[in-house]
């Protein structure tokens, strides 16, 4: 998002969290109305625009939100998308992935509420790993030719019983509805949000063999003074590493690899 919608998003969040935090166990049915909220934009793009609209006034939109959504999703909710639609965003497209990530946010307030957040951020990770070891569920999920119910069911089918409702709700909403995004990316952003409630970045880690457990507290001391926060580290197994870590907090990535030096030497050659 460029820095209009994030501004936009970030003070909906400011206001959204005192309500999350009285909603207790609720804060997963406000997720998933507000998931429902993105699908019904998606599949109305003449209302998605009319909300969109820079040209009309912010409060003539809330207005039509408030008329649309009133009676259908609980009234905090509907007064949500009503302060969201009053904001400017840099894109149309901008504001449904603000409720978007709201609906996640408010899923995961839900886990935070029961105890359960370490424990939805664990196994989002560790479903994207379990995912890239399985290459024909990885592209069963990505199939296009399958419709968004079809993928949310194999996920489902592929959870049950297995992990947290909050996981479950998360990852079924990946498969079935990326937005653009590989399920891989998806369950990442879940693992990271659900690391940024707990205070905590994420970090993982590619490596060749397993680390230790000294080793994977050695590592996570060393990026938690570099970051000047508490870091967690997630440890994928990889093969073709050849030697080396990969290491990627965020949107840095560190690849010190043998396989990433040698590419480095060949280009050096080369030029």
């Amino acid at each position: 998002m460029r820095a209009t919608s994030t501004a936009s998003l970030a003070q909906a969040r400011e206001r959204w969290e005192p309500v999350l935090r009285d909603a207790g166990d609720t804060a997963a049915t406000y997720g998933e109305q507000l998931f429902g909220v993105v699908d019904l934009l998606e599949a109305n793009v003449a209302l998605r625009r009319a909300l969109t609209e820079p040209s009309r006034e912010g409060e003539d939109r809330a207005r039509l939100a408030e008329a649309v959504l009133g009676g259908k999703v609980d009234a905090a909710v509907a007064d949500l998308v009503a302060g969201l639609v009053r904001e400017r965003w840099s894109q149309p497209g901008d504001f449904t992935d603000a409720i978007e990530s709201l609906g996640t946010t408010s899923v995961l307030a839900a886990a935070e509420h029961a105890g359960r957040l370490e424990e939805v951020e664990d196994e989002a990770y560790r479903l994207d790993r379990i995912l890239d070891g399985q290459r024909e569920l990885r592209l069963a999920l990505a199939a296009r030719e399958r419709s968004g119910e079809e993928r949310g069911r194999l996920m489902a089918d592929v959870l049950a019983g297995k992990v947290g409702p909050e996981t479950e709700v998360l990852a079924v909403r990946a498969a079935s509805t990326p937005r653009g995004r590989s399920v891989h990316v998806a369950l990442r952003e879940i693992a990271e949000m659900a690391a940024a409630r707990r205070q905590r970045l994420v970090a993982s880690v590619t490596s060749a063999v397993p680390l230790s457990d000294k080793q994977i507290t050695r590592l996570a001391d060393i990026l938690t003074r570099q970051h000047g926060r508490e870091v967690e580290v997630h440890v994928g197994l990889d093969p073709e590493v050849v030697g080396g870590l990969r290491i990627q907090v965020g949107e840095q990535v560190v690849d010190a690899t043998l396989a990433s030096r040698l590419a480095d030497a060949r280009r050096r050659l080369a030029g």
